[in-house]
């Protein structure tokens, strides 16, 4: 525990497992209260917030679906208004739909642009009405938008690049306001949907500089040190946490 963070708020969007629960878990422990979005699993959202709370800090989980802009924009005005301040703005909630271009549908498409891209555009767009000055966004990306090795990955590949141009722009438009904009870009990370030791973990190693995945709370690590006071001189950057992937 450290109170790096005390006194502020953070909502992280797709908080209730993988990354995302790392993330809002870190937050709290360096002092945040902390929101989080969850879309099916209320159990695990539920333990998440429980957690946090243990740490002394306050916590809410709210299920919203990151596809629907207006209920999107509710959540960031019921964070600001419940914990009664929003300092910091996480979007990680992503869709992960991959396959041969021949066979992803429009809709596939559809679903991957409103949660990758126009998801982080309106929640950024709603927080920035709330965020004072040293305010923080903080979006999560992949390393594949720098390093794409493998097929199948057109579709993901190019959703996660738009956050490189969001990012920047944002970073540019907020900087007068001193509220920084930053990406961040896992690699290959230890959770159910890509664990340490699935079938394909040899290979993926083998473009590692490391030799291995992250943890989640590698990722963790990174968001926190921009979210907090030591990152105030930095946006419109990547970060890339990959284990030397993509050089």
């Amino acid at each position: 525990m450290n109170n790096a963070l005390d006194g502020k708020v953070a909502l992280v969007t797709g908080g209730g497992r993988g990354i995302g629960a790392a993330v809002a878990l870190r937050l709290a422990q360096d002092g945040a209260d902390v929101a989080l979005t969850f879309q099916r699993n209320q159990q695990r959202a539920d333990d998440v917030v429980e957690q946090i709370k243990r740490a002394g800090r306050r916590a809410i989980a709210i299920r919203a679906d990151s596809a629907d802009p207006a209920a999107l924009t509710a959540v960031v005005d019921r964070v600001a208004g419940e914990l009664g301040r929003l300092d910091i703005l996480v979007n990680n909630a992503g869709a992960f739909l991959l396959g041969p271009l021949e066979q992803l549908s429009l809709e596939e498409f559809e679903q991957t642009i409103a949660v990758n891209v126009r998801a982080p555009f309106v929640a950024s767009q709603a927080a920035i009405s709330h965020m004072p000055a040293g305010g923080r966004i903080i979006n999560i990306g992949s390393n594949v938008a720098e390093r794409t090795v493998f097929p199948g990955f057109s579709l993901y590949a190019m959703s996660k690049t738009a956050l490189i141009g969001l990012t920047k722009a944002l970073g540019r438009e907020l900087g007068p306001r001193a509220i920084t904009v930053n990406l961040v870009n896992p690699g290959a990370t230890d959770t159910e949907l890509n664990p340490a030791d699935g079938p394909n973990a040899g290979t993926v190693n083998g473009f590692t500089a490391l030799g291995h995945y992250a943890a989640p709370a590698d990722v963790a690590a990174a968001v926190a040190f921009l979210a907090g006071a030591d990152g105030r001189y930095i946006t419109g950057a990547t970060v890339n946490v990959d284990g030397g992937f993509t050089i």
